[in-house]
């Protein structure tokens, strides 16, 4: 794990990272402390905790302690954190006003989630505004969402030949960008400086066709082979994925330039001025 600091309207925010499960955990005394002003904020989480338990809320399903720095003589102690899920759980539950922009944004995207459902062509229309907003272009923006459909497809393919939902698709995900791009997917998100965030989300629109090369042959492949179980899948996922990773040496070998790029599209600070000036805006 690794520890950082975030910063929030000024404040310290005690972050950890883990690596293994992918996850930011946030300080709940920091949030709390920072929502709520209070010269206290320990005993105003100690008290919203016992709040929250006498309504019948699992904290444990949220809530983790970990080891963090103590800002006060340096020591590692062990404390209250959660994940963004849990800590915008807890800000619901805290009655100050620099809650209440969050409080709100939630609300609309949860009417959002609610639209989709009953509508699913708004996911895409709402994808394509978010991906512009963020400054992508709409070249790229449309090879993205196909990639989605090649994504789609693998799953369902993987799906009829013994694949399981969850732990078997990244398993298998690993094998096939390993095998195109020379990297487990956790290398490639470390090597363009990801936490989080979606690696395709990141990636040039020749990082994007190869990716795509590589799942659509791997449900080429599948069919044609009709492999049974994971230990099978992955002997073809290897295969689509080398494909691939054939064409990428291809293009290098002829541009001089490597295809793999350390450039991402992120910027963290800008989702939490959009959400900030959204609910401003709306006032």
């Amino acid at each position: 794990m690794n520890n950082d600091i975030k910063l929030f309207e000024g404040s310290q925010i005690r972050t950890v990272w883990d690596n293994e499960k992918e996850e930011w955990y946030f300080s709940v005394i920091d949030i709390i402390g920072v929502l709520t002003e209070s010269e206290n904020p320990n005993n105003y989480w100690k008290v919203l905790k016992k709040r929250l338990k006498d309504e019948g809320f699992q904290l444990v399903t949220i809530c983790n302690q970990l080891k963090l720095k103590s800002p006060k003589d340096g020591k590692m102690y062990k404390t209250d954190v959660a994940d963004i899920q849990g800590i915008f759980r807890i800000i619901q539950s805290v009655p100050s006003p620099k809650a209440e922009p969050f409080k709100m944004w939630l609300a609309e995207v949860g009417k959002e989630r609610i639209d989709e459902i009953i509508d699913p062509e708004l996911t895409i229309d709402r994808a394509i505004a978010t991906y512009l907003k963020k400054g992508y272009t709409r070249e790229w923006i449309n090879q993205r969402l196909q990639t989605i459909q090649v994504r789609k497809e693998l799953i369902d393919t993987g799906q009829d030949h013994g694949v399981k939902e969850g732990k078997d698709y990244a398993i298998l995900t690993n094998e096939i960008t390993k095998a195109w791009s020379g990297m487990t997917t956790r290398q490639y998100k470390d090597y363009k400086g990801l936490k989080k965030e979606n690696l395709r989300d990141n990636m040039t629109t020749l990082e994007l066709v190869l990716n795509m090369l590589a799942e659509a042959t791997t449900t080429e492949l599948t069919n044609s082979i009709n492999p049974q179980g994971l230990e099978e899948n992955k002997q073809v996922a290897k295969r689509g994925g080398t494909i691939a990773g054939n064409a990428r040496k291809e293009i290098e070998q002829e541009t001089g330039k490597p295809v793999i790029t350390s450039k991402n599209a992120i910027d963290l600070r800008k989702l939490i001025i959009d959400v900030s000036k959204s609910t401003k805006d709306k006032k």
